[in-house]
């Protein structure tokens, strides 16, 4: 890279940051606030009761997501590295709230996704495809908002891009001896993190076969190294993965990610359904996303001649992907974070194809007229539709600080919120975010009280109960 890269590479980065400051200090009660919120409450539980990796605990002690009852609050999903990560920079530098700490670790690492992606296109492709590719990742609402939330998929993403990164200057460079087992151990090693971290990211692995089928073409199958690199990155996963059968009731149901999605009449398959088509390809991608005219650089981006393969290689990876875990990611927004870095690199190479055949348009100031409209209507009509991911109900932070004020920190409490956890983190209590048992068996466990907005709930509970707290919203029960 010159220095004419870096400095464009710094100002995207600093435009990139400026944007996921947007009401940074907002209460954890935004979209997703649920899955936000059980990601958070495992480093809130490892500021005050230490970082013990292999036992993460959340707030909810519940049967709800995994059909067993939890009482110690395991949360057996990813490795917990980034809830980790949260919980330390808060204990070292306890002058932002826990909750901005967590969305400053996303952003941190969402501006090393940047950064590759420059590095990448400009090696691969040109310096314009490389700061569109950018530029797109870096100020685009739908990444900007999943790039500041608690969740560790972002943080995955850059220790997956981090060691695309290293390998590609082992093979590219050329290097030998000391540096060149630097290199492939660091990249094997940040590989096996991204996948202890979000089991996912393993559809990243096409870039990495591509590098090695670079350095060593045919003959690939017969270097030992080759085997090496994935028994490297994929042991901590099998270990992780068998360790964590050891605490079923820490494990969520799960099965329905691949196939279905939930809704009102329970779970509905939709594998290859043209309904799954539309809601992905055309809602979700083509019209959240990409703001719908950003899809014209997208598909340029795919079918454009590349002189190399590598870049091809990530839209396999998100295909893959998709295809691969249709329920999660139609049925949740978070899902499509995964793919953000494909799409970016695709408008980058789609921008870079309309200036390189300019001379075929009408006139080249056209093009960039063109190119630069499109852009903006596609940034506006994203953002008329992600603004919205960050509003919050000012009355479940409100019920939050009553249950906080009226309860002990170590009383457990039942909430009444088919599984949503939001409201039990934002009270900074541990309990159950459903009522998944009879008053009396939850009074039996140890639960304290009792919070509903239900009016059968509420009549059913009847005289039995002392009420704590009532207005028009909910009840406070004391069990």
């Amino acid at each position: 890279m010159k220095k004419l890269d870096y400095f464009i590479l710094s100002t995207i980065l600093i435009i990139a940051f400026i944007f996921r400051l947007y009401k940074i200090n907002t209460p954890l009660a935004d979209l997703h606030s649920w899955r936000q919120a059980d990601t958070a409450s495992v480093a809130r539980n490892y500021v005050k009761n230490g970082i013990d990796l292999f036992h993460p605990v959340y707030d909810d002690l519940s049967n709800v997501q995994s059909g067993i009852d939890n009482p110690n609050g395991y949360r057996m999903v990813e490795f917990p590295i980034y809830n980790a990560i949260v919980a330390i920079l808060y204990k070292i530098f306890p002058i932002f709230t826990l909750e901005i700490w967590g969305r400053l670790t996303t952003v941190i690492f969402s501006l090393i996704i940047i950064s590759i992606i420059y590095y990448l296109l400009l090696k691969e492709s040109s310096r314009l495809s490389a700061i569109f590719a950018s530029l797109t990742y870096a100020i685009f609402p739908f990444f900007v908002f999943f790039s500041r939330v608690i969740l560790p998929e972002t943080t995955a993403l850059a220790f997956s891009m981090l060691a695309i990164f290293f390998f590609y200057q082992n093979v590219e460079h050329k290097e030998k001896g000391l540096k060149s087992i630097i290199y492939y151990l660091v990249s094997s090693i940040l590989f096996a993190g991204a996948l202890l971290i979000k089991p996912t990211i393993i559809f990243y692995f096409f870039p990495i076969l591509v590098i090695f089928f670079r350095k060593y073409k045919f003959s690939l199958l017969k270097k030992l190294n080759f085997y090496l690199y994935f028994i490297i990155t994929l042991v901590p996963l099998f270990y992780w993965r068998a360790y964590i059968k050891n605490f079923p009731e820490g494990i969520p149901y799960s099965d329905w990610l691949f196939t279905s999605v939930n809704t009102a009449q329970g779970l509905k398959s939709i594998l290859f359904r043209p309904s799954f088509f539309r809601w992905i390809f055309f809602e979700r991608i083509n019209n959240l996303i990409l703001g719908g005219y950003l899809t014209v650089f997208m598909i340029l981006g795919v079918i454009a001649k590349q002189k190399k393969y590598l870049l091809i290689n990530f839209v396999f990876s998100a295909l893959a992907y998709i295809f691969v875990f249709q329920g999660g990611n139609l049925q949740h927004e978070y899902y499509q974070t995964l793919i953000l870095p494909v799409l970016a690199i695709m408008i980058g190479l789609g921008v870079s194809f309309v200036f390189d055949h300019k001379k075929y348009f009408i006139h080249p100031i056209f093009v960039s007229i063109l190119v630069f409209f499109l852009f903006g209507f596609s940034f506006y009509f994203s953002y008329s539709r992600v603004v919205d991911y960050y509003k919050y109900s000012q009355e479940l932070v409100q019920e939050a600080n009553i249950i906080n004020s009226l309860t002990d920190p170590k009383d457990k409490i039942v909430t009444d919120r088919t599984g949503d956890t939001t409201l039990l983190y934002l009270a900074n209590r541990r309990g159950a975010p459903a009522i998944f048992k009879e008053p009396i068996e939850l009074k039996d466990l140890g639960y304290k009280y009792l919070i509903t907005s239900s009016d059968t709930q509420i009549k059913r509970m009847g005289s039995d109960y002392e009420i704590i707290f009532e207005n028009e919203k909910f009840t406070l029960f004391k069990l």
